[in-house]
């Protein structure tokens, strides 16, 4: 839709949640995993995760497990290990994870552990803290059994030398790719999980949406999750999942709930953000959605055996 479109029909699209099937009707999708992930490395992400369901393995697992094949990519410049370094060279790494039963973990601004996403769930499952910063996650991680690593790789580190010498603003496509996750397994369990190294070339100290509940990840078991990717500023402005999350549990559906969440952005910035963001989201039958403010967006679905890559276009 063009920007000229899009408010024309932005107040008669606009449908009311009293119209709309009600979540308490939703019936749960049994014996039919689902895993709905951002970008193209989602498409190996949801393979890794539909092994571990065949498995015999959590949704959560799976959400792990996915995520973490992700961190493992040497050739992903956005996520884990050979993720793009900050303006002072340091590979700074977040990430949240949720449950079925609404617990959480999260950890933010964490160098040297390769695996975010596993300290993460750690966090969760041996603390009684939902997220671990800095040197106390680090710390956390290594007393834990993780191992220290080197993540910049030769490759990051050319990239950001050169980035040094000219410091040229970065196009929104070459900033940030996060990898989300969301998991939905025989039982009907649903599970999430959210990586990244963050903004190429960010502020020492910057930290995005993906390791804060209810910016980058929610999970509600009752209703459905959702998980966002983009200028993660952006999203933790309008607690983005969580806003999804809770638009479906008014009875809008997936896309529209994505579709909506997106317009109070654009709404705030005058129709005309210069930036992106996408999210996903799964609602508990087993309907899915996704949308994006501008240019396209590629997300990888696994459902019904079938793990294929599909493209969508902006609103704007």
């Amino acid at each position: 839709m063009k920007r000229r479109d899009f408010f024309r029909a932005g107040i008669a699209s606009a449908v009311s949640p009293a119209i709309l099937k009600s979540s308490e009707d939703l019936k749960t999708n049994l014996n039919s995993p689902i895993v709905l992930s951002t970008w193209d490395f989602g498409i190996p992400a949801n393979e890794i995760a539909i092994k571990v369901l065949k498995n015999g393995g959590s949704a959560l697992d799976s959400a792990e497990k996915g995520a973490r094949h992700a961190e493992s990519d040497i050739n992903n410049s956005s996520v884990g290990y050979g993720g793009l370094p900050d303006e002072l060279g340091y590979v700074t790494l977040d990430a949240c994870i949720m449950d079925s039963k609404g617990n959480a973990g999260s950890v933010a601004f964490l160098q040297n552990i390769k695996h975010p996403i596993s300290v993460a769930r750690m966090v969760m499952e041996k603390t009684k803290h939902v997220m671990l910063v800095g040197e106390g996650a680090r710390k956390f991680a290594i007393s834990n059994g993780f191992k220290e690593t080197n993540l910049l790789t030769e490759k990051s580190k050319s990239e950001w030398k050169k980035w040094l010498k000219k410091k040229r603003k970065l196009t929104p496509h070459e900033t940030h790719d996060t990898l989300s996750i969301l998991v939905q397994d025989d039982k009907g369990d649903i599970s999430g999980a959210c990586t990244t190294s963050g903004y190429a070339f960010k502020m020492h100290g910057r930290v995005g949406d993906s390791p804060i509940i209810g910016a980058g990840l929610y999970v509600d078991n009752d209703i459905g999750c959702a998980a966002a990717t983009g200028l993660g500023e952006e999203v933790i402005k309008t607690n983005g999942s969580f806003l999804v999350v809770e638009l479906m549990r008014q009875g809008y559906n997936p896309q529209q709930a994505c579709e909506e969440a997106l317009r109070r952005i654009i709404k705030a910035h005058n129709g005309n953000p210069d930036f992106q963001i996408g999210y996903i989201a799964l609602r508990k039958d087993g309907v899915i959605g996704s949308a994006c403010l501008k240019w396209t967006f590629d997300y990888a679905l696994y459902k019904n055996g079938i793990n294929k890559l599909h493209t969508i276009e902006g609103m704007l």
